[in-house]
Parts: C-alpha cells; sequence; structure tokens
C-alpha cells in the first residue's frame, strides 16, 4: 500500500479526510492541498450548514458513495474540518478518487 497523502489518515474503512473549505465559488472543486489539508473551493455559502452540506456531497461524489457514509467530525463552523469516511478503498484509491484529473 503506498503512503498516504498529508491530509489522509486512519484505514479503509475509518478514513478522516482533513479539509480546508473556501465556500462562496462558483463551482466545487479540489484546489490542492493547503496547510496539510485538502483543500476545496466549495459552492455554497457558509450561512446555515449549506457548506458543510456540500462538502459531504462533493466527496461523496467524488468517493461514488452514498452521503450516509461520511460524517463531518469536527469543524461545523470553521474552515478547517475533519470528515471521517467509511469507505474500504487504500489511500491511492481515496486520493485518486478525490483528486479526478484536479490534481495541481
Amino acid at each position: 500500500m503506498s503512503a498516504a497523502p498529508v491530509w489522509l489518515s486512519g484505514a479503509p474503512g475509518a478514513w478522516r479526510i482533513r479539509i480546508a473549505a473556501q465556500p462562496g465559488a462558483p463551482r466545487s472543486e479540489v484546489v490542492g492541498v493547503h496547510d496539510d489539508c485538502l483543500k476545496l473551493r466549495i459552492a455554497a455559502p457558509p450561512v446555515d450548514g449549506r457548506a458543510n452540506d456540500e462538502v459531504l456531497r462533493f466527496i461523496a461524489v467524488r468517493l461514488g458513495v452514498p452521503r450516509k457514509r461520511l460524517r463531518l467530525a469536527a469543524g461545523a463552523s470553521a474552515r478547517r474540518k475533519i470528515v471521517e469516511a467509511d469507505v474500504e478503498f487504500d489511500a491511492a484509491q481515496m486520493a485518486a478518487c478525490l483528486y479526478q484529473g484536479e490534481r495541481p
């Protein structure tokens, strides 16, 4: 198994993804890595949990899993977030799915 990216910790079935979210973007996309976090631009305002919902929706779509397999573990009111993912991929698969050609 290859080494996990700096923003990913845990193991298959119990991943923790460190996110640096930038809400209010025209579209949701992966920007790269910032301060050991996966940086995402999020197409939702930081109002009433809409940005958090979009972070989880975006990651679920990228991973190809139901939204219920993800949980916001920390950072509900902050730009820095930790998302827990119940996904049986290895680290390389997680990175490939989340980047999907957007790797800087």
